[in-house]
């Protein structure tokens, strides 16, 4: 008898572990279902104003009831009227004189302080929250302090003024068209510099000190130092904080319409208090959105332009 052979089977194939998400996945949609409430409420919170600020610029006539828009009839009218009047290069050409304007020395000066509040010196402690204190004032304080401080009769501005003898008069800052725009720049200016202070400050302090020693023990002097250390870290922070105050500075009212209301002779009236004059002047709610949604767009358009600088760290 031939003897059994013993035929040992393989055994099964096991089906592949089914694999898991790995712990940073999981981190990662954690902290979107962690997000997903906030966002969608700031989201609610901003698309149903647009809704209505872009259906409430199709709507013609006399609007007198912001609730039932539908019964007003749909036109282009209000977009014809806006694009076609002569004053809108005006409008945007002070807008982007008066954001230029504060956003420029805005950042030299927090340049300037951020760079001094790094070092260390005495009362650094001290000096460091007072010289942010300007950017939690509210804006409609500011300008009625500074409301006073260019008034052309008392001015504290026109005394020291004429004291180191650069004027011979008062100068009415605030009244003459020469220099209107100037009073209302100030102000804002130092309403917005605390914020490159502290966005740079921050970048600042994220540089090793090992690359300063390094560039000190090669001989740089304090300005190559700058150039080739500290610039190279702060361009990215400074070209995102120029986009964001920017941004905010072009569609800014709160200094305008206190202090000069966009006088004198037109002289301070951008956008965002054309906007105003047309919606609580004359009450034209028609043409005052459809020139909001304009306003946006052309925000949104030097938003993308300055894009690619943010993206390059470039300014």
């Amino acid at each position: 008898m031939t003897p059994d052979v013993l035929v040992e089977r393989a055994p099964a194939t096991a089906p592949p572990p089914r694999r898991g998400r790995t712990r940073a996945e999981r981190d990662r949609w954690f902290a979107y279902g962690m997000l997903t409430p906030t966002l969608a409420a700031v989201g609610l919170l901003m698309a149903y104003p647009l809704y209505v600020a872009i259906h409430l610029s199709f709507r013609g006539g006399e609007i007198t009831d912001l609730q039932n828009l539908g019964q007003y009839p749909l036109t282009l009218a209000n977009y014809v009227e806006v694009i076609t009047d002569p004053e809108l290069l005006g409008d945007i050409r002070r807008s982007i004189v008066y954001t230029v304007g504060v956003v420029v020395p805005a950042f030299a000066i927090g340049l300037g302080l951020a760079l001094l509040l790094h070092r260390s010196f005495p009362g650094r402690r001290i000096i460091r929250p007072l010289s942010l204190l300007p950017w939690a004032v509210p804006g409609v304080v500011v300008s009625a302090a500074f409301s006073w401080m260019l008034d052309g009769s008392f001015g504290v501005v026109n005394y020291f003024l004429r004291s180191l003898g650069l004027i011979e008069q008062n100068v009415a800052w605030l009244a003459d068209s020469r220099t209107a725009m100037a009073a209302v720049i100030i102000p804002t200016v130092w309403k917005f510099y605390p914020f490159f202070t502290l966005v740079l400050l921050a970048a600042l302090q994220a540089v090793p000190e090992d690359l300063y020693e390094a560039a000190r023990i090669d001989g740089a002097r304090p300005w190559q130092q700058f150039r080739y250390v500290t610039w190279p870290a702060l361009r990215a922070p400074s070209a995102l904080a120029i986009v964001i105050t920017g941004v905010g500075v072009f569609r800014e009212f709160d200094f305008i319409f206190p202090l000069t209301g966009g006088g004198p002779d037109d002289a301070t009236r951008t956008l965002a208090i054309r906007i105003y004059n047309e919606a609580f002047e004359f009450f034209g709610f028609g043409v005052s959105a459809a020139l909001g949604v304009v306003t946006m767009i052309i925000a949104g358009l030097l938003l993308l332009a300055a894009g690619r600088s943010v993206r390059q760290g470039f300014i």
